[in-house]
């Protein structure tokens, strides 16, 4: 997935494009793989169990990115911090607009850097 331009290419309401590829609904972004169809215990809470994909990638990510969609909406109780922390993953949570920017800031400095992104509210 590495190129020398920045892997997502744009973000609005409902849609995000990679790549040339349009993804309509919540996506994981992964070293290897983008996982179409992100779907959580809660829609607008984070569980531990919902970033299991993460969670078991070896190596571990240095950085997760969060998108917390159009508005912010989606909430990160302090358990999932706490877990990404106990696994030296850190977190950074933005409005997914502002994570995508991130992201591809992240993406392009760092090896270890996976996002996930809540595409609506």
């Amino acid at each position: 997935m590495r190129g020398s331009h920045a892997l997502i290419e744009s973000y609005k309401f409902g849609a995000m494009i990679i790549h040339g590829k349009r993804y309509d609904s919540d996506l994981i972004i992964l070293p290897d793989r983008i996982i179409d169809g992100w779907w959580r215990k809660e829609g607008h809470r984070i569980h531990v169990e919902d970033l299991r994909q993460i969670l078991e990638l070896k190596p571990k990510p240095e950085v997760l990115v969060l998108g917390t969609g159009y508005h912010g909406l989606v909430k990160v109780p302090q358990e999932v911090r706490d877990t990404l922390e106990s696994e030296g993953i850190e977190l950074v949570v933005e409005h997914t607009k502002k994570a995508a920017q991130t992201f591809n800031k992240l993406f392009k400095s760092r090896n270890q850097v996976v996002a996930a992104f809540h595409l609506t509210c």
